[in-house]
């Protein structure tokens, strides 16, 4: 090889998940996550330490965590003792330790920092911290949550967290797990939220509006409303089927994967979509209309607290078992409730998907329809079309062996088909190369 050959050859970094290429970091493996954050709603400024603890997957001198540039580090430790370095670019926070630490080893770091958050841009549109009209949000899929605190954010990192956010009063503060403490001093208030549940990045939120808090009645798992007071006669009648709705889905997918409950965030402002977090759901208010016109989304986000939260993909193309499934349960809700039945469901959505383009691979959309619609129809239909072929006894049954085995976990797609094997007679490697791994739609 030439010298100059030698110049011309530039190292691609490695990748962890082509369809987030720069997110996820190497060499160690997050446990916990401690956020002590403090949030002015009227300036938007945002302050926090936060402390991790990892352990190193092989020797390691230095490593990156994901930090939004919107936001500066002013001092960083790593057990106990500062960095050699410590550096901020493209989303990355690089430090560079004085000494190398042996694989295996614990690492507890801690990062101070501050700024005025916003979301990151990316080809989905804007994700992560928001500001509302008279609060704050976080939409953190796929990959916001580097916009408010340092992370290793790729869903197949899952860790347990301690958030305490202060903020000033009345404001009401939001974030996953249950609530242990609630202190207010002078104008502030911080509120304490343990999260003791594996849980990915993408998955963390935090929520805050001038709300009020309201616990469900008659429910089978713990069941709270955080909303403005304006709009609670709507929510009555608009969210009033959610305990069904948790019988239902505890009767078909099993038992509701979290010790803390379920808690849906209504904001005073209207959001173009709803969207789900680990134990938590946001809708705006326009999907509080005292209509009843938003109980599709209602179930959708429900379910995804088996699909996609407790059972998460390790990586973004298998993105189907997250959507294809809550959007099943939203046909599932309607055929428990009196409405359609799945398969009237089924039919009407496969004439839609038939005359549409068929050019997309359900077990790897691509980055850029990873959010399409036709994931969410194709893959119902796909779990439609197994439901048919293995009968209700054993689909369900699948379904609740799957929610089991994967909770608090992660999985890509050849863990599901596998699994499915086990409650077939017949092989189901048609059903998945016609479905699964081919563009065409097929017949019904």
């Amino acid at each position: 090889m030439t010298r100059s050959h030698k110049k011309a050859t530039k190292r691609t970094p490695p990748v962890i998940d082509p369809y987030i290429p720069a997110n996820g970091n190497f060499g160690y493996r997050v446990s916990r996550y401690e956020l002590d954050i403090e949030y002015k709603v009227n300036i938007n400024r945002l302050s926090g330490t936060a402390t991790i603890t990892a352990t190193t997957l092989a020797s390691l001198k230095s490593f990156t965590l994901d930090l939004a540039d919107a936001l500066t580090v002013s001092k960083v430790s790593v057990n106990g003792h500062r960095p050699q370095s410590f550096t901020r670019s493209h989303g990355k926070l690089s430090i560079t330790l004085s000494t190398a630490l042996p694989a295996g080893a614990a690492m507890s770091i801690t990062v101070r920092y501050a700024g005025t958050p916003r979301p990151i841009r990316t080809v989905w549109g804007e994700v992560g911290f928001e500001e509302l009209t008279n609060g704050a949000l976080v939409a953190g899929q796929p990959n916001g949550a580097a916009s408010w605190f340092p992370c290793d954010d790729h869903p197949s990192s899952k860790a347990s967290y301690r958030i305490v956010i202060s903020t000033e009063n009345p404001y009401r503060a939001v974030a996953n797990g249950e609530l242990v403490s609630k202190r207010t001093r002078a104008a502030m208030t911080a509120w304490t939220y343990e999260q003791a549940e594996p849980t990915s990045t993408y998955l963390i939120t935090l929520q805050i509006g001038d709300y009020q808090t309201h616990r469900l009645t008659k429910t089978p798992v713990a069941m709270n409303a955080v909303l403005p007071q304006r709009l609670r006669d709507n929510f009555d009648y608009d969210f009033g089927r959610q305990p069904e709705m948790m019988k239902l889905f505890v009767k078909l997918f099993g038992p509701y994967p979290l010790s803390s409950g379920y808690t849906v965030v209504v904001t005073d402002d209207d959001l173009e979509i709803p969207l789900e977090a680990q134990g938590i759901s946001i809708f705006g208010a326009n999907h509080c209309d005292g209509e009843r016109t938003a109980e599709r989304l209602i179930a959708h986000e429900l379910a995804h607290q088996w699909f996609g939260n407790s059972v998460t993909a390790r990586r973004w193309r298998d993105i189907w078992l997250h959507e294809g499934f809550a959007c099943y349960a939203e046909w599932l809700w309607s055929e428990g409730s009196g409405g359609r039945s799945a398969d009237d469901w089924a039919r009407y959505y496969h004439g839609k998907l038939a005359s549409s383009r068929q050019d997309l691979l359900l077990s790897d959309p691509g980055p850029r329809d990873m959010f399409d619609d036709r994931v969410y129809k194709r893959g119902a239909l796909t779990l439609h079309v197994l439901r048919r072929t293995i009968g209700d006894e054993g689909f369900f049954d699948l379904l609740r062996d799957w929610t089991t085995r994967h909770r608090h976990g992660t999985a890509v797609t050849d863990d599901f088909t596998g699994l499915a094997a086990n409650y077939s007679d017949e092989s189901l490697r048609p059903l998945w190369q016609a479905w699964l791994y081919s563009k065409d739609v097929p017949d019904l």
